[in-house]
């Protein structure tokens, strides 16, 4: 637990931003970056006040239980109460310690998502799509907006691979737990003995990124453009409307020709290729300093596979919380992935209190 002089120095933040906001002395920037401190503090203070109001009660509790003529049957009731009292205060305790926690500055951010076949050929192209599906399902049931930016349809459906803008409040907070290896096993419609087959396909969530997190020197880029692939008519053998955008210090590579606009598609390549470039410098720190703590605790981690669908027996299970669901009919419907969502989220939040812990 934080100091209480940690919490008053909160508190007072607080209510100094929510003067300075009232008074609307703050203009432009200044204004909106207050207006984020506030909105982020806010869950803290009313963590802060509720556990302060509550050992408060427990205090009046105690001086009560210490007066010497008091009535026995008040003061078994008194006894009672501070019994239940004292039984809230840990868990309020608790939720400062997670309100107090680093927060993921991405959260609020749109994402770009990319579904990719794996192994198994055709099967795996099309639990690719519908895994793309079951995403589109989930971003249409919180009414966020889904852009498909490029794709590669498989030979038999499904994708090879698919990229998609979703733009929504908190769009990445909540997806970006879906990242890796997802493996499934069921039955291909082409499979006359009714064998199981096991395939895969990954999936890399990256928050969009703003000119302001990469800079791209022009001179770094060589950008071809090219005809539509694919459905289009006419219009695909006319216009030269594709557009691929090589960085050269990085060597990522992105192409988007999903509009008949290549100012369009330009734009939303470029808008790619900074999510890529971001996501791989934050990848690399993170690597450093996942390293850093292997070397010092260990690893348990054994395989990239993030989660494994049943379809036989209309079975999902996470392996990284050890959570199965026997709703997977629902889930690919873009129900229920709350669920899991929440069961992720939970797990960071502990790991990051033990993290807290440890350096204490």
């Amino acid at each position: 637990m934080a100091a209480a002089q940690n919490f008053d120095l909160i508190l007072r933040r607080y209510e100094e931003i929510g003067a300075r906001l009232s008074a609307g002395s703050s203009g432009g920037g200044a204004y909106a970056a207050l207006s984020r401190e506030f909105a982020e503090l806010e869950p803290v203070v009313e963590a802060i006040r509720a556990w302060r109001a509550k050992e408060k009660e427990r205090a009046d509790l105690d001086a009560l239980l210490a007066e010497s003529g008091l009535d026995p049957e008040m003061r078994s009731l008194a006894e009672a109460d501070r019994a239940r009292v004292a039984a809230e205060i840990e868990p309020m305790a608790q939720a400062i310690l997670v309100a107090l926690l680093p927060k993921d500055m991405a959260d609020e951010r749109n994402v770009i998502l990319e579904v990719r076949a794996g192994t198994g050929g055709d099967e795996a192209a099309l639990f690719a799509g519908d895994l793309f599906r079951m995403y589109v399902k989930y971003a249409e049931s919180k009414g966020w907006k889904v852009e498909v930016l490029s794709a590669s349809e498989g030979t038999a459906g499904g994708y090879k691979e698919v990229v998609a803008g979703i733009a929504g409040r908190g769009a990445y907070a909540r997806l970006k737990y879906e990242s890796g290896v997802h493996r499934v096993q069921r039955v291909p419609a082409t499979e006359a003995q009714g064998r199981i087959h096991t395939s895969a396909a990954t999936v890399a969530v990256l928050p969009e990124a703003e000119e302001v997190d990469v800079a791209i020197n022009e001179a770094d880029l060589k950008i071809d453009t090219m005809r539509a692939s694919g459905a289009g008519g006419q219009h695909v053998n006319k216009t030269e409307s594709a557009i691929r955008i090589t960085h050269l210090p990085t060597g990522i590579v992105v192409a988007v020709q999903e509009e008949r606009s290549q100012h369009r598609n330009r734009a939303r390549a470029m808008a790619l290729l900074r999510a890529r470039i971001l996501d791989a410098e934050t990848s690399r720190a993170s690597e450093e300093r996942a390293e850093a703590r292997r070397v010092q605790v260990g690893s348990g981690d054994r395989s990239q596979r993030v989660r494994t669908y049943n379809f036989p027996q209309g079975r999902v299970t996470d392996h990284r919380v050890n959570l199965t669901l026997y709703s997977l009919e629902r889930l690919m419907e873009g129900e229920g992935l709350d669920t899991i969502v929440d069961a992720l989220a939970a797990d960071r939040q502990a790991k990051l209190l033990a993290e807290q812990a440890e350096n204490r």
